[in-house]
């Protein structure tokens, strides 16, 4: 049995002792019964800071849930930004090598020429 439970036999005992109406018998009521209320309250803020506890559990895994999420789709979309400028790059260069190869073909003959004519020169 508790503490509280044995005041409260000890109080009954000497209720039915003595008076109880005299003064020490009132102080000791008012006792048991800010005892009471006292760990009714202390009870009922262990209770508050569970619950807070228990949400704020709740809250941070829902906001590591939601960050994951906004990660992954970081993710996705840097991936898919950076596979655009790849295939922007390779079409870029294709067409540039299209070119080259254009321009080359095009002074092929004045290269000859040029290298022919040089050779003769010697």
């Amino acid at each position: 049995m508790g503490d509280q439970g044995v005041q409260e036999l000890e109080f009954h005992r000497e209720t039915i002792e003595k008076d109880a109406s005299s003064p020490l018998h009132l102080i000791r009521e008012k006792e048991i019964e800010i005892s009471a209320r006292l760990l009714a309250a202390k009870r009922e803020a262990d209770e508050i800071v569970s619950e807070a506890r228990r949400r704020a559990v709740a809250m941070t895994e829902e906001a590591q849930g939601q960050a994951s999420a906004m990660a992954e789709e970081r993710d996705r979309s840097v991936v898919a930004e950076v596979e655009r400028s790849v295939a922007d790059v390779a079409a870029t260069t294709e067409s540039e090598v299209q070119a080259l190869e254009s321009t080359i073909a095009s002074r092929r003959d004045k290269a000859v020429a040029f290298i022919v004519e040089s050779v003769l020169k010697v």
